[in-house]
């Protein structure tokens, strides 16, 4: 999750750049990618693109906009067991720190060490380089208790995020 707080102070700065990135070619590049997957949201602004059983793990182009350049992360070790909505890291950026909630149950299968010395690839591509952890889902059924890109899309507008 990202700090509630966090969050609603970023929301004034955040709403105009959702705004642009919501009715621009970023839109667009998010649904026709090839390289895009059906990508799983939960409130807290994590995401979970699923291929087979493994689930890859990242924050959305909402959170990382909100919290501003992510200057550290950590994240969890390989082979640890995580349920979801466990804390599974943090990022930090030079406005605020966020704790990051698994969206899923699993074994942790791979870390994103690039992020050790370029954390701002979160902020550059949230849903590419920039993914946090890869999590071998012990219950893929958990995904349906999760939101798709349109639930997500519209839980933004009605939450006035």
């Amino acid at each position: 999750m990202l700090a509630s707080g966090a969050i609603r102070a970023a929301t004034r700065f955040s709403r105009s750049a959702y705004s642009g990135y919501n009715a621009g070619c970023c839109r667009h590049a998010l649904y026709y990618s090839t390289e895009n997957k059906m990508r799983y949201y939960t409130k807290k602004h994590e995401w979970v693109s699923i291929d087979e059983n493994i689930g890859t793990v990242g924050v959305s182009h909402y959170a990382q906009d909100a919290l501003g350049e992510v200057v550290f992360i950590q994240l969890p070790d390989v082979g640890q067991e995580i349920s979801a909505g466990d804390e599974s890291g943090a990022l930090e950026s030079v406005k605020a720190a966020a704790e990051v909630y698994s969206p899923v149950s699993g074994t942790v299968t791979e870390k994103n060490t690039a992020l050790e010395s370029t954390p701002s690839l979160v902020n550059k591509s949230c849903y590419g380089e920039g993914w946090l952890f890869r999590i071998k889902l012990s219950n893929r059924d958990e995904v349906q208790h999760l939101m798709d890109q349109p639930t997500y899309d519209n839980y933004l507008k009605e939450s006035g995020h």
